[in-house]
């Protein structure tokens, strides 16, 4: 049957980056933990950056997780919010790569695809099918469902050919 897998999905953004941990061992998933790292908006971007990296930091040396996954993002209209988005997502990778975990993206149309079975669904959705596939989750904010969304896409989808390359190129 194999090892059981922790993987920590990962929502990034600037003022909000959420973390969800699951556990998979199979077809069975299993509630670790979730929660959100913050970063003072009223503070310089570089500033902002470390209060991101630190916090995941520290998620991770607690969680010791196998894998990670990340959210591709979306580009936007603004340009600016978009460019500040990516540099989240940067850290958001660089996290876990630095611990030297393989880290795996995923688009936001897959989550939704992988957790409620159709590309696209609002916020609401996903809640509801991460809390059917997982009663024990628990989690304080949209970032970190949308975490543990990523997760649970990540433990569908770990198994991949596509993941195995990656997993052995890295």
């Amino acid at each position: 049957m194999g090892a059981t897998i922790r993987i920590i999905g990962i929502d990034p953004g600037l003022r909000r980056t959420g973390w969800g941990i699951v556990e998979s061992l199979g077809n069975s998933l299993r509630f670790v933990g979730s929660g959100t790292v913050r970063s003072d908006d009223k503070a310089a971007l570089a500033t902002r950056l470390c209060q991101l990296h630190d916090g995941l930091a520290e998620v991770l040396h607690q969680a010791m997780p196998h894998e990670a996954a990340v959210e591709q993002t979306f580009v936007n209209k603004d340009a600016t919010a978009t460019l500040k988005l990516g540099q989240a997502r940067g850290i958001a990778m660089l996290v876990p790569a630095r611990a030297g975990l393989v880290v795996a993206e995923y688009a936001p149309n897959a989550v939704k695809k992988a957790v409620i079975g159709v590309g696209h669904g609002d916020k609401k959705q996903i809640h509801m099918m991460v809390k059917v596939l997982m009663p024990k989750a628990v989690f304080e904010t949209d970032d970190a469902a949308d975490a543990l969304a990523i997760a649970i896409c990540h433990a569908h989808h770990r198994q991949s050919a596509a993941y195995r390359m990656a997993a052995l190129a890295g």
